[in-house]
């Protein structure tokens, strides 16, 4: 089973809820602004995925979740558990690792291209991509790699764009589970209305979403069955027998 944590109810796995149901894995999802909460135990989980979402990891205080779902980060990396931070996801992965999350000079949203480093092309969740992702970017702050951790990619606007830790723990930055209707819908909460100049920057992003997406989904579609190949290798178990 994998535990999917969201944080907000329109920020969900997209995708990555596609690509795992269609091996036929369970998906336990967490919705944290609805109330529910985080497990007391990682026990029973084969991976764990965390979304994204508007909040800050230092706004504890606003949003109480953040802080058990540090508790529950910890104890997912002391175990090893396969992880894929997305986001928010991996800003929290940073913070529960003792690492320096902070307000980015921008926010950086829309489509951007990231580089895979030297020790991004040899990773496990980026076998056979190639040296570039187009990926979609919505966020205003950014995290400072582990200590224990490895700078994977990078971007020319926020240079730590993906990192992991150990063997199977991944935070990325930017967001590869996006679906275009999800696209639109955070533009329409966010930038649509009144606003001329939001509006058509909304236009132009959903306009560039529709054009690039079967290439964008062919990349993240690898970078899914990755992540299940990590999470066959931690279990030590074949497709047939996982849950």
């Amino acid at each position: 089973m994998i535990l999917v944590i969201k944080h907000v109810i329109s920020e969900g796995p997209g995708l990555l809820a596609d690509f795992f149901k269609e091996k036929k894995f369970q998906l336990k999802v967490v919705e944290l602004q609805k109330g529910q909460k985080l497990p007391e135990s990682t026990n029973g989980f084969s991976a764990v995925i965390s979304m994204g979402g508007p909040m800050s990891v230092y706004e504890e205080n606003k949003y109480p979740f953040l802080k058990d779902e540090d508790r529950f980060l910890k104890e997912v990396v002391k175990k090893e558990i396969p992880f894929l931070g997305v986001c928010l996801g991996a800003q929290l992965l940073a913070k529960a690792s003792g690492a320096k999350v902070k307000k980015g000079p921008c926010k950086e949203l829309g489509w951007f291209k990231v580089s895979l480093t030297d020790e991004g092309i040899g990773d496990l969740l980026f076998a056979g991509i190639g040296k570039e992702l187009n990926v979609f970017q919505w966020h205003e702050d950014e995290f400072e790699i582990p200590k224990n951790g490895e700078l994977i990619a990078i971007g020319d606007t926020y240079k730590n764009q993906a990192f992991r830790l150990g063997k199977y723990t991944w935070g990325l930055q930017f967001h590869i589970e996006a679906k275009p209707p999800m696209v639109e819908t955070w533009l329409e909460q966010d930038l649509s209305g009144n606003d001329e100049v939001k509006a058509g920057q909304a236009e132009k992003i959903i306009s560039e979403t529709y054009k690039i997406y079967e290439q964008f989904k062919k990349q993240a579609t690898k970078i899914f069955s990755n992540f299940h190949q990590s999470i066959l290798e931690k279990a030590q178990f074949s497709p047939q027998e996982k849950s």
